[in-house]
């Protein structure tokens, strides 16, 4: 299994959409690094819902639930379906994740602005405490 990390402004679509849909098609993603990362994704992998812009905050823990399929009107980009797993008992702020030397090199501080990007195991692991869930 893989672990990712997938963000979206909460008020276009956050956690609570997310809960309220029961899973949704992660979809209009157009930068090919985060395309591939898409393609990349098997079903049972995990991801985080982070919540940019307003909250900037890890919210959930979502599952892939299908594989990629062609995105957009000439099917150059990619899209998975994905269904919330459970919340983080404590959202983990960004500010949270760059004062946490043990996420040091996770890509989404290195990489920030791609809203999709793989997480390592042992980096799931420390966000997995930091939110106060069982990994």
């Amino acid at each position: 299994m893989a672990y990712w990390f997938l963000r979206s402004e909460p008020e276009v679509y956050g956690w609570d959409h997310l809960v309220r849909d029961g899973g949704t098609e992660w979809d209009g993603i157009r930068n090919y690094t985060a395309r591939n990362f898409l393609k990349d994704m098997a079903v049972g992998d995990q991801a985080i819902l982070y919540h940019s812009n307003t909250e900037k905050a890890c919210a959930g823990i979502m599952e892939i639930t299908r594989t990629w399929k062609p995105d957009g009107e000439k099917g150059d980009w990619a899209s998975v379906a994905v269904k919330p797993v459970r919340p983080l008992k404590h959202h983990v702020t960004l500010a949270e994740m760059k004062a946490e030397p043990r996420l040091s090199k996770i890509e989404v501080l290195r990489q920030s602005r791609l809203s999709v990007t793989p997480v390592r195991d042992d980096e799931w692991a420390v966000l997995m405490e930091m939110g106060d869930v069982a990994a």
